[in-house]
């Protein structure tokens, strides 16, 4: 870690993280999976990601400088979907998304976190921006990750520590 930057390098590895897991589950995607929700008030795994794209878009796009809400979001239209949008359109919505986020996060410091930002108007420190929108990225990638390993089913790659291995994973761990 950088000296003065520890809690932003750990910031970074986070949301790295988050990113690593989604992308782990939907690379075990069959076409047919991208659509499936699981009912009729469910969220599939494109809508889920379209729904982080537009919110990635509108909190992180100059967002120390404007509101994060932006006027032109579409919030509404995120959750709504064709289902003819095909996996390189959904994984170029997953890829625009993140790269608006990690460019955002990459120059910040240690000392950026106690600057104020707006969300809806509402003034927060950046250090609280950032961990609300960590909450509401992982909230969504666990749907992601739910969802792919119902589809999967006993093909599923696991993303964790496999049933039954803990013990050896404790003598040993990786992570």
């Amino acid at each position: 870690m950088s000296d003065g930057n520890a809690i932003m390098d750990v910031v970074r590895m986070r949301f790295e993280n988050c990113k690593d897991l989604g992308e782990r589950a939907m690379r075990q995607l069959d076409p047919e999976d991208w659509h499936y929700a699981p009912g009729p008030e469910s969220t599939s795994i494109a809508v889920n990601v379209k729904h982080m794209r537009g919110n990635m878009l509108s909190r992180w796009t100059d967002f120390l400088t404007t509101d994060g809400n932006k006027p032109w979001r579409e919030r509404d239209a995120e959750f709504e979907t064709t289902g003819e949008e095909t996996p390189e359109e959904i994984w170029g919505w997953w890829n625009e998304g993140w790269k608006v986020t990690m460019d955002a996060l990459a120059p910040l410091t240690d000392a950026d976190l106690q600057r104020t930002i707006t969300i809806r108007q509402q003034p927060l420190t950046v250090f609280s921006g950032i961990f609300r929108q960590q909450g509401h990225y992982n909230y969504h990638v666990g749907q992601i990750v739910y969802v792919a390993r119902m589809r999967r089913g006993a093909a599923w790659e696991t993303l964790s520590i496999a049933k039954g291995e803990s013990d050896q994973y404790v003598a040993k761990p990786t992570d």
